[in-house]
């Protein structure tokens, strides 16, 4: 199909107010404001739908979030609270909490660093590492239904996009 057959697309939101901003302020190039508008909506959006997900076995989206990056790890399944809050970009005040809560419901174990007599690992217990392969696989068929609106091509050439603009954006900015 050329680019002049393409089916007209469907209005949004953001369109309605790329379309304020054109009136009251028409010397502004509002181009960011489209891509940036609809990425903030559709985390906005997706991070509800998997919060909703979690929820389900009793999780928020930050308690997921360890869980998952304790399984990534691969076994035995424990990091230090270091590394957690590294990888989560966290405060140690902030992964305290999460891992308080962890423990209270059984899903992760602290206990001493054998090589470090002062730190501390975490691990995921049995029934973290359950309940973490539940929740990722309802989690991920949210996201996958979601993503089922293009076709795999599509699919693709936004991850690409999306992987180049992060690439550009994530870090320190060059002068």
């Amino acid at each position: 199909m050329t680019a002049s057959a393409q089916p007209p697309q469907r209005r949004d939101p953001v369109d309605a107010i790329i379309d304020q901003w054109a009136v009251v302020r028409p010397d502004l190039d509002t181009a960011a404001m489209e891509v940036f508008g609809r990425v903030y909506r559709l985390a906005r959006t997706m991070a509800d739908r998997t919060e909703k997900a979690y929820a389900r076995f009793g999780i928020a989206r930050g308690e997921f979030d360890v869980l998952a990056t304790l399984r990534r790890a691969g076994e035995p399944y424990t990091l230090s609270p270091r590394q957690l809050s590294s990888t989560l970009m966290l405060t140690t005040g902030g992964m305290t909490g999460r891992l308080d809560k962890l423990e209270r419901a059984g899903l992760v174990r602290r206990s001493p660093d054998p090589h470090d007599r002062r730190g501390l690992q975490v691990t995921l217990t049995e029934e973290g590492l359950n309940r973490v392969d539940e929740a990722v696989g309802v989690g991920l068929a949210a996201q996958t239904e979601a993503l089922a609106a293009l076709d795999a091509e599509k699919a693709g050439q936004l991850a690409g996009l999306l992987r180049e603009l992060l690439a550009a954006t994530d870090g320190p900015r060059q002068p």
